[in-house]
């Protein structure tokens, strides 16, 4: 069972090219939205929403709106980084069976929310963990979701009614998938390599990385 657990966590993808379009079944599909609403949340104010989008018509203008967005991303890249670019897939907006837009209200519960006083952004964070928690949720449902994040929010605000102070944090696509890759699009992609664990673990003390300078003095 833990064995099971952690393969979950080790086979989760951010899915763009994978999607069928098949529908999702409504009991997986409520067991995942259950998943992501029982998260923890900041003074328990369970500060999300979850809008789903099914209408091919909002999917295409949302659509339209990420590949204008990818075109300024790209245009700011120096050319050997454009070229890296070019083939990675950002979305699967239309492949996808719906679209779940995760929103953060942080006006809910408030102004006595318990335990942000001091941190503006817990009520953030907890939305973050309701993410996750739907995207596990659904990686062990055998469905895959990928995080769009070529938007702007007030195009997103506007596109679906979502009232003002209340931010959409997550555009996710969510469906039944061919397949899972083995290793992740960027990593496949060149675009970037994993961290090992050792570099981002520190004890007692954050432990500040030698710069390129400091390095070649000490291997003199």
């Amino acid at each position: 069972m833990i064995e099971e657990f952690y393969e979950v966590l080790r086979r989760r993808r951010d899915v763009r090219a994978e999607f069928t379009g098949e529908p999702i079944d409504d009991e997986v599909l409520t067991r995942v939205l259950e998943a992501a609403h029982s998260a923890p949340s900041v003074g328990l104010t369970q500060p999300w929403d979850f809008v789903l989008v099914e209408s091919t018509q909002t999917r295409t203008a949302f659509r339209d709106h990420v590949l204008a967005e990818r075109e300024v991303f790209a245009a700011s890249l120096p050319p050997e980084r454009r070229e890296t670019f070019a083939p990675i897939k950002i979305e699967g907006i239309l492949s996808s069976s719906l679209g779940v837009v995760v929103t953060y209200d942080e006006s809910r519960g408030a102004p006595d929310v318990l335990g942000r006083h001091a941190i503006a952004d817990a009520g953030l964070y907890s939305v973050c963990l309701a993410i996750q928690n739907l995207w596990l949720a659904a990686t062990a449902e055998g469905l895959g979701v990928g995080w769009v994040s070529f938007y702007r929010e007030d195009f997103l605000r506007d596109l679906l009614g979502i009232p003002a102070g209340v931010r959409p944090v997550a555009w996710l696509c969510l469906g039944p998938v061919s397949r899972l890759q083995d290793i992740p699009d960027l990593e496949r992609h060149g675009w970037r390599e994993r961290r090992p664990l050792s570099a981002a673990t520190h004890r007692e003390r954050f432990r500040t990385p030698p710069s390129r300078s400091e390095r070649e003095e000490a291997s003199r």
